[in-house]
């Protein structure tokens, strides 16, 4: 039996709907990547079309974000505490998921919540005793502050989600794989991550982005510039009282998003076939 036929109106529609999205998701990048560029009195005259170059393109902002302050280094560091909090998420997480998933019956999903709601206790209510912590651990000032510190609400947060595709899965294929003579440690590595993929990725990239992120634990945990993050150190040393270096803003902003942007739109697809459970079908 033959599907509804799409008339060119419907095609047109359907394109129409697809590239307004497209541009209303691309402009903040459009809109970063011209400001980065643009000259002081360009961006500051009123009277200008503030959506294009009226002026020469200019570097001056670039040669202060890498001149004046110490943006690769925050970047650096960003990238090592970011791989830091993503190793220590998924070593705790992804086998916590698949015993909560698997391993304890009815009280599975009761105690994931419970883990969940941990998520949900705000920052600003926790900084302070956590703060105690790092203190006592001889990480004050240090990177390890919030290497130690994020995955305190990205654990939680990754158990829960990482519950729903382990629970997707067929429990038939964890017997078969257990009848075929692999251990249970066996299966849940063979045959139960490479099919989770989608949910790990997904993992992967939400702990990363929150290190990009995230203010408060950092702002309180680590006080030298040269340990900063990238989400700590560009706003204290470009915005000054209330002078706003937005050229310098913007082209960190851009420079920071397009990796993890690029990253997102190669796994597109394992990121909606996993939502979709087809990674099972």
């Amino acid at each position: 039996m033959e599907g509804p036929r799409r008339t060119p109106l419907t095609r047109a529609g359907r394109w129409i709907i697809v590239l307004g999205f497209a541009a209303l998701l691309a402009f903040p990048f459009y809109w970063m990547g011209i400001t980065a560029f643009k000259q002081t009195g360009d961006l500051y005259n009123m009277e200008n079309n503030p959506f294009i170059f009226n002026a020469a393109p200019t570097l001056a902002h670039l040669k202060l974000l890498f001149e004046e302050t110490l943006f690769l280094r925050w970047f650096w560091n960003t990238t090592l505490a970011g791989a830091a909090v993503v190793a220590i998420t998924l070593v705790l997480a992804v086998p916590a998921a698949w015993a909560l998933a698997r391993l304890t019956g009815q009280w599975g999903q009761q105690l994931g919540i419970g883990i969940f709601l941990t998520y949900l206790v705000p920052p600003t209510l926790l900084f302070i005793p956590m703060s105690r912590v790092v203190a006592e651990l001889g990480f004050q000032d240090t990177l390890w502050a919030i290497i130690v510190t994020y995955p305190t609400f990205t654990v939680p947060f990754s158990i829960w989600l990482l519950m729903g595709f382990f629970k997707a899965i067929p429990r038939d294929l964890e017997d078969a794989a257990l009848v075929d003579g692999l251990t249970r440690f066996g299966a849940f590595v063979k045959l139960v991550i490479p099919i989770s993929v989608s949910g790990i990725l997904t993992v992967v990239i939400f702990s990363f982005t929150l290190v990009t992120q995230e203010f408060v634990y950092a702002l309180t945990f680590i006080s030298s510039a040269q340990h900063q993050t990238v989400g700590v150190g560009v706003p204290i040393y470009l915005v000054r009282g209330d002078v706003y270096y937005w050229g310098s803003l913007m082209a960190a902003c851009i420079i920071t998003s397009l990796p993890i942007a690029v990253v997102y739109n190669l796994f597109l697809d394992r990121f909606i076939a996993g939502f979709t459970v087809g990674a099972v079908k």
